[in-house]
């Protein structure tokens, strides 16, 4: 890529700050986690009933506008040819959001809430109504509201990129709230910030997405977690994603997460086939009963007034997480979203992925509940002492062909890693590089991608191998407030845009060469995103 293409006040803050705390962490690990904890504390502690009150809000808007006549306007106006099918944007869109953490925590979080409810709630550790409020809680944090936090920022990105030809920028989402005088002075800045929180979002996932694969390859290699074994682990997926962002959209990255959409699914139908099925079924009904009559309690629920910790450990840090990445994943799942209407990008984006993680809890946790409940099967011994990742591998030793299934299980979780990285790469390249509209190519260029790629791969073993991922972890989450006022500034532009749809509706449009997912396009190398939780 060339430098003239470069944008260096996007690209160099974000390195350097990212390597200014790579070696202060190395340096000081104990002084450098006090101070990124108490920062992430400071921001909990001022900023919890926001968060809350903030991504109810999003969720609430996505309804208003689902049934608003904005709904039926077509992203890049009414001559746009869309870029991808249905089932290709379905899958895409799942497995860069939210699939990875969905992999994983919905064994383990739900043991969480089982024997740590809120202390403030009264309910016993272990107890049938921590149960169904373990499988409440799980639906309050992995279903609507993060899909929405993610929604309605990419919808706004969606509509000023192609409706009112804006650039590939996420002071673009601004701009009508703004003015465009405003978002270009500080534009940058914006684009920088969001960029840093998504880097250090990206290298904490990474970091554990190896020791998470690391763990399952130690079951058949046997011997301890080195960092050479870390070090290969995490070459390997960053060589992976590198080549499928490098490929483009129609070639890479669809396709992989088309393979990953698929095995999600085979894995879900393994696990309700092979697991308490009439358990799973029972409890995710009469928990779904508590959390949609409790949702509005539970989703503005700070833990103020009982000074319960609860909320902040885990519903309003979660928000702050989702918050932090949305605002670069909206460049990529709004880009894709051409020549579809915002009806349909809401129900590819929040409707449809929210029913599939509903229906994945019940099935996942609703298996780990009834075997530690039901079997004394010591899965909460498991979590505490070997770690997150060792509650799935151990619920699949007690199903039937559990060699082959936890071999099938790693190659999933690689894939998952993989698809979600390679569209943050992509994205990464989009927003380091100057110029990119609704009329370029779109593509970030390689260099970029290789660099991003082996910076992100190189902290991410250092981390991990030396240091330990939550420094790096809660320099994401402080990402999550400046993203969220980004956010919620970016749903004042739905709001104008209710007000005055003409604006939105009658944006020239200029007819593009029609793609299929089969050929290749000006359009190849989208840039795409991902959420590791």
């Amino acid at each position: 890529m060339s430098s003239n293409n470069l944008r260096p006040l996007v690209f160099w803050p974000t390195f350097l700050l990212l390597m200014a705390a790579l070696l202060a962490s190395y340096l000081d690990l104990d002084t450098f986690l006090a101070t990124t904890k108490t920062l992430n504390s400071a921001i909990l502690d001022n900023f919890s009933w926001l968060f809350s009150l903030g991504s109810l809000y999003l969720l609430v808007l996505a309804v208003v506008v689902y049934f608003s006549p904005l709904g039926k306007v077509r992203i890049g106006g009414d001559s746009a040819e869309p870029l991808l099918s249905r089932w290709r944007w379905f899958s895409i869109t799942l497995c860069t959001t939210l699939a990875v953490g969905v992999l994983f925590w919905t064994t383990a979080e739900p043991l969480y809430h089982l024997f740590g409810p809120p202390e403030s709630t009264g309910l016993a550790a272990g107890s049938p109504d921590a149960a169904r409020f373990a499988m409440a809680t799980m639906f309050l944090h992995w279903s609507f509201t993060p899909y929405a936090i993610y929604t309605i920022p990419s919808l706004v990105f969606a509509l000023a990129f192609y409706n009112q030809r804006k650039r590939f920028s996420i002071g673009s989402m601004l701009e009508p709230v703004l003015g465009a005088r405003i978002t270009r002075r500080f534009g940058t800045v914006i684009d920088a910030v969001a960029l840093y929180a998504l880097v250090a979002g990206m290298a904490s996932s990474l970091g554990t997405g190896a020791l998470t694969l690391a763990g399952g390859a130690g079951q058949y290699l046997g011997g301890e977690t080195t960092p050479l074994r870390l070090g290969i682990i995490i070459a390997v997926i960053v060589a992976t994603f590198v080549l499928s962002a490098a490929s483009g959209l129609k070639k890479g990255i669809a396709r992989m997460s088309a393979l990953n959409a698929w095995l999600l699914l085979f894995l879900g139908v393994f696990m309700f086939c092979f697991g308490p099925s009439i358990f799973m079924i029972a409890l995710g009904t009469e928990s779904l009963g508590l959390y949609l009559d409790t949702f509005f309690t539970r989703s503005l629920f700070t833990g103020a007034a009982a000074s319960d910790p609860w909320p902040q450990w885990w519903s309003i840090f979660y928000w702050a997480v989702w918050f932090a990445w949305a605002p670069v994943t909206a460049l990529f799942l709004g880009k894709i979203a051409r020549g579809y209407t915002v009806r349909e990008f809401i129900r590819i984006n929040l409707l449809f992925p929210s029913l599939f993680a509903i229906v994945w809890i019940c099935i996942f946790s609703g298996t780990a509940i009834y075997l530690d409940m039901q079997q004394a099967a010591g899965l909460n011994e498991v979590l505490n002492n070997e770690g997150v990742e060792h509650v799935l591998y151990r619920i699949f030793e007690q199903l039937p062909g559990s060699n082959i299934m936890i071999v099938l299980l790693l190659f999933i979780a690689f894939i998952s890693y993989v698809t979600a990285a390679d569209s943050n790469t992509d994205a990464i390249g989009g927003l380091c590089t100057r110029g990119l509209t609704a009329d370029s190519d779109m593509d970030g260029g390689l260099g970029i991608k290789v660099l991003w790629g082996s910076v992100i791969g190189t902290v991410s073993w250092v981390m991990v191998s030396f240091v330990g991922l939550d420094g790096v972890k809660m320099l994401s989450n402080l990402g999550g407030l400046p993203a969220m006022f980004i956010i919620l500034l970016a749903s004042g532009s739905l709001w104008y845009w209710l007000s005055n749809p003409a604006l939105v509706i009658l944006s020239p449009s200029p007819a593009p060469t029609p793609a299929s997912d089969t050929n290749t396009s000006s359009f190849e190398g989208i840039p795409t995103n991902a959420n590791q939780a």
